[in-house]
């Protein structure tokens, strides 16, 4: 029974991979468009240190960025949107009267965006490491656990989204508005040091400024315990988002 179940859970999953994968929007953004910024910013600054006497270099900051760029294509604009026409088509509810189900459906989409987050991080690690020569100083169970708690803080940004959204017109707006400014504002795109001041303020206001600021330290080799206040803020970040999320969606027939 356990086998059948798991057999119809990875169908649902390759199905849902495939829809991804024709959905061009979420696969430019999520594997070529970072790769292009890393090729584009690599190109122009190349590898050099960030300031003279530093070990730090420029893409050794920039790819935590552009991972952070994948996690919120992922958490963001496809996951979430997709559940927004999900629901506006009411297809989870024609789910429910199948032996699917439901449940089995948005797992599948989770598991799918999980996938598609982890391999847009593995093709930038790979392409730093042939071009420039980048290498991970942090320890595996470090990068890991800021990965995953990043990850879980845009997943709940764009949960919370579908739940404002009245319809999926609506929440594209809000993914499309939030990501593209949290992107260019958080440090995601390019270092944030190369912003003035004024720049600096407004993204300490922006979640993926957190997320950003966490994986640069953890890949740069600093500990967990040194960001203390990135963790502490996307863990805040993470449980209100889901539960405010997931009290509006009581309060309104979404299936």
């Amino acid at each position: 029974m356990k086998r059948f179940a798991m057999k119809k859970f990875m169908l649902t999953c390759w199905i849902e991979f495939l829809l991804l994968v024709r959905n061009f929007f979420g696969f430019f953004f999520g594997l070529i468009f970072p790769l292009m910024m890393l090729i584009l910013f690599g190109t122009i600054f190349g590898n050099s240190p960030i300031a003279p006497g530093s070990e730090l270099r420029m893409m050794d900051l920039s790819i935590p960025g552009y991972s952070v760029m994948v996690m919120g294509v992922a958490g963001l604009m496809s996951f979430p949107l997709t559940l927004a026409e999900c629901k506006e088509k009411k297809i989870y509810k024609r789910f429910d009267a199948t032996p699917v189900g439901k449940k089995h459906m948005i797992l599948a989409q989770v598991t799918v965006n999980l996938l598609l987050t982890a391999l847009g991080i593995a093709i930038l690690l790979c392409a730093g490491e042939f071009l420039y020569q980048v290498q991970l100083q942090g320890s595996i169970f470090a990068i890991v656990t800021a990965g995953l708690l990043s990850i879980a803080a845009m997943f709940s940004m764009g949960f919370f989204f579908t739940s404002v959204g009245k319809d999926a017109k609506l929440t594209h707006l809000l993914c499309y508005l939030f990501y593209f400014i949290m992107l260019f504002l958080s440090g995601a795109t390019m270092p944030a040091m190369l912003f003035p001041e004024s720049v600096r303020k407004i993204s300490k206001l922006l979640p993926m400024t957190y997320a950003v600021d966490l994986m640069q330290g953890i890949f740069s080799g600093d500990s967990l315990g040194m960001h203390g206040k990135e963790l502490l803020v996307l863990g805040i970040l993470t449980v209100s988002f889901f539960a405010l999320g997931a009290l509006l969606y009581t309060r309104r027939d979404w299936t």
